[in-house]
Parts: C-alpha cells; sequence; structure tokens
C-alpha cells in the first residue's frame, strides 16, 4: 500500500513537470533558455540508449502514417480545424519563440497536406 501511494506522488510530480514544460514553450524562458528541469543524476538516469532511440523512431513513423491516414479520411471541417490550431500556436507574450513548436505548427499543416494524396484512393 505504501508504495502505491509513493509511486501515486512519484507519477503526480511527473505529470506536474511535464504540464508546466507546456506552460512555457517546452523549457523556454523568457530571455529562449531552457531551464534545467532535472538533476544531472536524474537526467541521466531518463537519457535514451541508442535502441530506444530507434525505437522511439519508429513508432513516430508509425504514429505519423496513422495521422495522414485519418486526415485522409476527414472532412474539409476537421482538416480547417487542424490548419487553424497550427496557425494559433505562436510564442506567449513574454516568451521567445520556441523553434521546435514552430516547426511542429508547420509539420502539422504539411501532414494535412501530405493527407490529400490520398483521399481518392478506394479502400482495399
Amino acid at each position: 500500500m505504501c508504495d502505491t501511494v509513493a509511486n501515486a506522488c512519484d507519477l503526480a510530480q511527473l505529470r506536474h513537470r511535464a504540464l508546466l514544460t507546456w506552460d512555457n514553450e517546452g523549457g523556454a524562458a523568457p530571455g529562449g533558455h531552457t531551464e534545467d528541469l532535472l538533476s544531472a543524476d536524474a537526467q541521466s538516469e531518463i537519457s535514451p540508449n541508442n535502441a530506444e532511440l530507434v525505437q522511439l523512431r519508429v513508432r513516430v513513423i508509425a504514429l505519423e502514417n496513422t495521422v495522414i491516414s485519418l486526415l485522409a479520411r476527414s472532412s474539409e471541417q476537421q482538416l480547417d480545424h487542424v490548419r487553424e490550431l497550427a496557425a494559433y500556436i505562436c510564442p506567449r507574450p513574454g516568451f521567445s519563440p520556441h523553434h521546435l513548436t514552430i516547426r511542429a505548427a508547420a509539420e502539422m499543416v504539411h501532414l494535412v497536406e501530405r493527407a490529400r494524396h490520398f483521399t481518392d484512393i478506394a479502400p482495399t
């Protein structure tokens, strides 16, 4: 029981840290610098090895292709919504632009455009 409560507290703290990074463009402070959210020991514990990075890349490719497949069957209204959300992504007042967030917004629009290539394919 005690371990369950401790794990729940750890998960709550990790979730809170993750949400904090969402509030400030992934950790970009007003000066544009990323603040260290974890100690050096904690960072070394979560540093992925090469096999984990390869597996992560495979999963991202699979997810990207799944999203393209879903977008290909989406209505024009849904596609417009994705484009509007991408256009909405911008630095908050007082924060500097975070290049990864801006690139992610451009990638959202790119996924919508790539999905257009598959809208006329008949299901097999």
